[in-house]
C-alpha cells in the first residue's frame, strides 16, 4: 500500500496525529487510540475496527491536502 502524508507535522518519534492518503482510495488516519469505554459503547464499533482521536485541526488541514475531484 503506499502512503502519501497529506497533513500533520513530522515528530521524532513517529507519534504525532497524521493523516494519509492510500493508493486504494482511502484514507488512514494516525491518532491516539480511543480507550474511553463509554465513548467506544456509544460508537459500537465492531470487533475488525478501532477508533482514533486527532485535533480538529488535523482535519481541517487534510481536506485542505485532499486531491481537487
Amino acid at each position: 500500500m503506499k502512503l502519501t502524508h497529506i497533513a500533520g507535522i513530522s515528530c521524532p518519534d513517529d507519534d504525532c496525529p497524521a493523516a494519509y492518503l492510500t493508493d486504494r482510495g482511502t484514507a488512514i488516519i494516525q491518532g491516539g487510540i480511543v480507550t474511553d469505554p463509554d465513548a467506544l459503547a456509544r460508537l459500537g464499533l465492531p470487533a475488525h475496527e478501532t477508533a482514533v482521536e486527532v485535533p480538529i485541526s488535523l482535519l481541517h488541514d487534510a481536506a485542505l491536502g485532499l486531491p481537487a475531484q
